[in-house]
């Protein structure tokens, strides 16, 4: 199968994507669900617009929301990565974004860290991750063969490259990581992604950043999107090339939501699902994440 190309000569320079919600942790009355305003200021900073997915909607919902995106984005969390309405929903995209793509309508997909390993599992339909010491960490990554002639890294200036293989610039923030002996003895696996990047705590060396090789997705254990936006944890680099990386990965992945024309229905309908009509708290001394947005 080869990837599905948009033969249309148009590009939409108006590209909106979904961003899911999920759980909170401690919530309060009109507060049951929330999403770290970080994500939101990455895909804005691409050039992109956003919507929150709330947690709880009808497949019907999600569907109607999913012909007016342009792409979905999975977000970190904590929260459970098979029974929790995050998990739920993410599914639900996954699902129709492979139908999609499969048809011919370039629907791309990311996913960060507890989305890096949501994806992991709907790809082969089990839980295969491995616990290592990788919770608010810096780590250089190690960039593989297929990294060279990968979508994601294409545009990358060769001096950034150099920067992110010899610098601890790429944060981790996980407890859980795919094993490079896992991926390398599931065929599933093998067969839908390429490794891009590699990490090691110093006894597993761990997937870090995975491209499909015939869809448009695109999926990283570490956090590309904090370097100019969270100031609160220290584990967090803001150098001028890991600023650069985040700026370098949201232009490429709203890049690959420019090929898709799925629109809302009205500018009424539009207006009313952007997340502009939503204000964020500042929850830095709180959480480590500076802004939040809550749902209810």
């Amino acid at each position: 199968m080869s990837l599905p190309m948009n033969s249309s000569p148009k590009r939409n320079d108006r590209p909106i994507i979904g961003i899911l919600a999920q759980e909170a942790t401690n919530p309060k009355p009109n507060q049951t669900s929330h999403m770290f305003a970080t994500h939101v200021k990455f895909l804005e900073s691409g050039g992109a617009r956003v919507v929150p997915i709330k947690i709880h909607q009808t497949v019907e919902e999600y569907k109607r929301l999913f012909n007016s995106i342009n792409g979905v984005y999975f977000p970190g969390g904590c929260v459970s990565r098979t029974l929790s309405a995050y998990a739920r929903t993410a599914k639900i995209f996954y699902v129709l974004a492979i139908e999609a793509n499969k048809r011919g309508d370039y629907f791309p997909v990311w996913g960060t860290c507890l989305g890096f390993q949501i994806m992991t599992i709907l790809t082969c339909g089990e839980e295969l991750l491995t616990e290592t010491r990788t919770n608010g960490v810096l780590l250089p990554l190690t960039f593989t063969e297929d990294a060279k002639d990968s979508r994601l890294y294409s545009g990358f200036p060769d001096e950034i490259i150099k920067d992110l293989t010899n610098e601890p610039l790429s944060q981790h923030a996980h407890k859980w990581s795919l094993a490079l002996s896992t991926y390398d003895s599931n065929e599933k696996l093998k067969k839908f992604y390429k490794v891009l990047n590699t990490n090691t705590d110093g006894e597993v060396e761990f997937a870090s950043t995975l491209e499909a090789y015939d869809y448009p997705i695109y999926v990283v254990q570490w956090h590309p999107e904090k370097s100019p936006f969270e100031w609160s944890n220290p584990a967090i680099a803001h150098c001028p090339s890991a600023v650069k990386t985040t700026f370098l990965m949201a232009e490429f992945f709203v890049g690959e939501a420019r090929k898709n024309f799925h629109r809302f229905e009205s500018e009424e309908e539009e207006r009313k699902a952007l997340i502009y009509n939503y204000s964020p708290d500042y929850t830095g001394p709180v959480c480590g994440f500076e802004q939040t947005y809550f749902f209810c």
